[in-house]
């Protein structure tokens, strides 16, 4: 059975694990009070709490574009629980498929909620579960809804039921970016390694191509293919022209998935170091930086042809660093490379001595790139590496968890999204007003506070449950086999 302290959060370990910092953890209560963010007033300033976080945690500094340049990284909007694959790392809970999607109107009107918070230009991710098991229709009124508030709208799908067409008619009511979730922890039939599912990631960028969407990837990282990470890069890195940004992520002990530990391989440095290998060149993933260090890390490159450029490097910090100080809110979309270059340009033009060193650093990138804007034909082509560490469940780092810029959006608002995965279920089980009446998201029969996880279908279990389940039955019909006489008496 379930109880609601389950549903409250983990308990609560004071050793530390492989991998992990050593800040003050989270207890249990301490999760359970952790409350979505309160609305702000009309007037307030949105960039403040983030800001006020990080300089708090120190956090804080001249490369830092999290509270500057943005209020908030992202925010996910999960719009169904349900998926069409049973991914060994899962953050999706042990309850996530037997609840009902949240309906429609819920849906808009947390997404006014995220511009009411955040305001234009946020990055709202459209995810799950998996997304395009809702609806072409909801998916379209989803995407303008997004669109109308003028933030930039994301489809986070594993790529199955997103086909061309869907991505096409989604693009014209304006969604801007595609995350394909691509690698062997989803154990896709007849794909066995990282590298047979380079097969998939070619056809998912070819669905794409055309329809002025940016392409982004979406690869879990753990002991079993943490030694395809430069494999990857490089591929990335060789598809630059198509694929804008490739985000690994570190495994976390945090849902119902099988596979949960980190093994002492997996850390930010070891995947950097694999990424700069597989990207043939040395990257910095401290410039600028985005949040909290110990979560994110980020590294842009530049190719042509054959040659690759970082786009930072430790010598252009000092050029950097006097970039931001003049001008805090010239990249309010990160996003708009051809918007950010005009308004900084235009900026400059009043800064002459700012102005020489931006056209010395100009001159430095393409003089890298040199051997391949022939081939290229002069096109320069920007790829995004980030690495996201998402946090053990029952080892939420305080400082973390406040200093966040990946939120989720919950009925009261939004909410860190390594404490939302420690208390999922504390959020999929809550009612919402639909009008005069309430709805809930459980099935007849199921009570929100007493869950027999073990009692709900096959076909509603993923995850650890389905495996114990499926586990159980094989030992039951062994015992039959192995004792019918005394079976058919009982």
């Amino acid at each position: 059975m379930m109880s609601k302290e389950h549903l409250n959060g983990p308990s609560f370990h004071a050793t530390t694990i492989s991998g992990l910092t050593s800040g003050s953890f989270l207890r249990d209560n301490d999760i359970a009070e952790w409350l979505p963010a309160a609305r702000p007033s009309e007037d307030a300033d949105r960039k403040a709490p983030l800001h006020q976080a990080l300089v708090r945690h120190g956090q804080d500094g001249a490369l830092q574009v999290a509270g500057h340049h943005f209020p908030i990284g992202c925010v996910a909007l999960e719009i169904t629980q349900r998926c069409n694959l049973d991914c060994t790392a899962c953050y999706l809970s042990d309850l996530s498929e037997a609840v009902k999607d949240l309906p429609l109107p819920e849906i808009l009107r947390r997404i006014d909620e995220i511009a009411h918070h955040y305001g234009p230009r946020t990055n709202v991710q459209i995810t799950g579960g998996d997304p395009t098991l809702r609806s072409i229709d909801d998916l379209e009124k989803i995407v303008r809804h997004i669109s109308s508030h003028n933030m930039r709208a994301a489809l986070f799908t594993n790529g199955i039921k997103a086909t061309r067409s869907m991505l096409m008619r989604l693009a014209k009511v304006g969604l801007n970016d595609v995350a394909f979730h691509v690698d062997i922890t989803q154990e896709r039939k007849g794909y066995a390694s990282e590298a047979d599912l380079n097969v998939i990631r070619d056809e998912y960028i070819a669905r794409a191509r055309g329809t002025g969407l940016q392409v982004l990837f979406n690869t879990t990282i753990y002991e079993g293919n943490i030694g395809d990470v430069a494999m990857l890069a490089k591929f990335f890195r060789d598809r630059a022209r198509d694929v804008h940004l490739a985000s690994f992520q570190m495994i976390a002990d945090t849902g119902r998935g099988v596979d949960r530990d980190r093994s002492n391989a997996i850390t930010q440095d070891s995947v950097i170091e694999k990424i700069s290998q597989g990207a043939g060149i040395d990257l910095s993933f401290d410039m600028p930086r985005v949040g909290h260090s110990d979560c994110n890390r980020y590294a842009g490159i530049l190719t042509a042809g054959d040659r690759t450029a970082a786009i930072f490097t430790p010598k252009d910090r000092p050029f950097l660093e006097a970039v931001f100080q003049a001008g805090r809110n010239w990249f309010s979309d990160r996003h708009d490379l051809r918007g950010t270059i005009t308004n900084t340009a235009s900026s400059l033009f009043h800064d002459p001595g700012l102005g020489l060193r931006s056209i010395d650093f100009g001159l430095r990138k393409l003089w890298r790139l040199r051997g391949g804007l022939l081939a290229s034909r002069g096109r320069i082509n920007r790829l995004t590496f980030y690495i996201h560490n998402f946090m053990h469940a029952d080892h939420l780092e305080r400082e973390r968890c406040e200093s966040c810029v990946f939120m989720t959006m919950t009925r009261d608002g939004p909410i860190s999204m390594c404490v939302h995965n420690a208390k999922r279920d504390t959020f999929l089980t809550q009612a919402v007003k639909l009008g005069d009446e309430e709805w809930s998201p459980l099935p007849d029969g199921l009570h929100r506070d007493i869950i027999d996880i073990g009692a709900l279908p096959l076909k509603r279990l993923k995850g650890r449950a389905r495996a114990e389940k499926m586990s159980m039955r094989a030992h039951q019909n062994l015992q039959t086999r192995d004792h019918p006489i005394r079976d058919k008496v009982s």
